[in-house]
């Protein structure tokens, strides 16, 4: 068995380390790209979204370097996300791969028993005893937890640094090493480390940058390549950025959604605005966007896929919050055809208007 997964944000580095750990063999895809979009455009329905295509080309990417097994995640809810497994294996069959695939579906969605037996398949090819499985498994999740304290604190001081560039320059440096961590031990210290450092970088609290949130379909904000990088463009110009999901907050959420208690104050926030689910994250999208104006954030940017049916529901209601919050929000819809120029002037559009605001705030003109 030679195991490979789709990239989702930092959730690379807790993969790693669990199989590292249970010492079986696997391929990590190259970082998403615009060759992976490509080849993942080239064998995807023309209509299917951005991230099915960017998924279909990490998988192809990592099958041409000896991967024979598929590990993702899954989801047993009305967007089509749920749907994609099924489509994907499909379609490498006829494009002549004999793979195992290996879908990861919420326990209450699929039953505990089935969960187990999922997992099993690649546990069974490990001879580490289960005591020490279970160990792995909880240095995987502290993993997942400090890199995504690490990015998430980086890309708020961005904006209050005294030497410019330092925050990106410390968190693309602490991601490069990672991969030469041989062990959960060994990145569990290495991530802890870099948690000290970045306390350690100087920042000006006197400092009042603008202040924007990420906030839309998880998938798209999580996987930089998906949107171009925005989190590290917004880190360049200078502002502080706030981003609530990620890898760490979805098995969060996903494990305390058995016993309903995930993710309160987000839906609690937007119970007024959508009183039941609808699928994919639209009810995170607007709990953000409330979320975001509770906390003083400036403005805030949705990002979603093409066609993307829950976040088109959001991108409905966001206009609503806007006028009735004052809090600006832009929405950027991505796909395999998104230029970096067109993109990138209505980004700088939004940090004018943010800037202009609080001037006339400031100054009351």
């Amino acid at each position: 068995m030679k195991v490979t997964f789709p990239h989702l944000g930092n959730s690379c580095f807790a993969v790693k380390a669990i199989f590292d750990g249970l010492k079986i063999d696997y391929v990590i895809p190259p970082f998403s790209n615009k060759e992976a979009l490509e080849i993942g455009s080239m064998y995807s329905p023309e209509e299917i979204c951005l991230p099915f295509k960017i998924m279909m080309g990490n998988y192809i990417q990592a099958i041409k370097n000896g991967a024979d097994t598929i590990l993702s995640v899954g989801s047993c809810g009305p967007c089509r996300f749920g749907e994609y497994s099924e489509l994907q294996i499909n379609i490498l069959k006829k494009l002549g791969y004999n793979l195992n695939f290996i879908v990861l579906d919420k326990p209450n969605s699929i039953g505990f028993k089935e969960f187990i037996n999922r997992i099993n398949k690649i546990s069974s090819e490990s001879s580490i005893k289960t005591k020490e499985k279970l160990s792995i498994l909880y240095k995987a999740y502290k993993i997942i937890n400090l890199i995504d304290n690490i990015e998430s604190y980086t890309k708020l001081i961005a904006g209050y640094e005294i030497n410019k560039g330092t925050c990106s320059k410390v968190l693309n440096k602490c991601k490069r090493e990672a991969f030469n961590c041989n062990s959960p031990e060994a990145m569990l210290n290495h991530f802890k480390k870099y948690s000290t450092i970045i306390k350690n970088i100087n920042i000006d609290k006197n400092k009042n940058p603008l202040s924007v949130a990420i906030i839309g379909e998880i998938y798209t904000i999580i996987e930089p390549f998906s949107n171009l990088y925005i989190e590290d463009k917004l880190m360049d110009y200078g502002v502080s950025s706030i981003r609530y999901l990620s890898p760490s907050w979805w098995i969060k959420n996903t494990l305390l959604s058995i016993f309903k208690i995930n993710s309160l104050d987000i839906r609690k926030l937007s119970k007024k605005y959508i009183p039941m689910p609808i699928g994919g994250y639209a009810k995170e999208c607007i709990g953000e966007a409330l979320l975001s104006h509770k906390k003083g954030c400036d403005g805030a940017i949705q990002i979603m896929p093409m066609g993307c049916m829950p976040e088109i529901v959001s991108k409905s209601i966001l206009p609503n919050i806007s006028r009735e919050k004052d809090l600006p929000i832009m929405t950027l819809v991505v796909d395999e055809m998104t230029g970096d120029v067109g993109y990138l002037t209505r980004i700088e559009a939004f940090l004018d208007l943010l800037e202009r605001r609080r001037d006339n705030v400031l100054y009351g003109s």
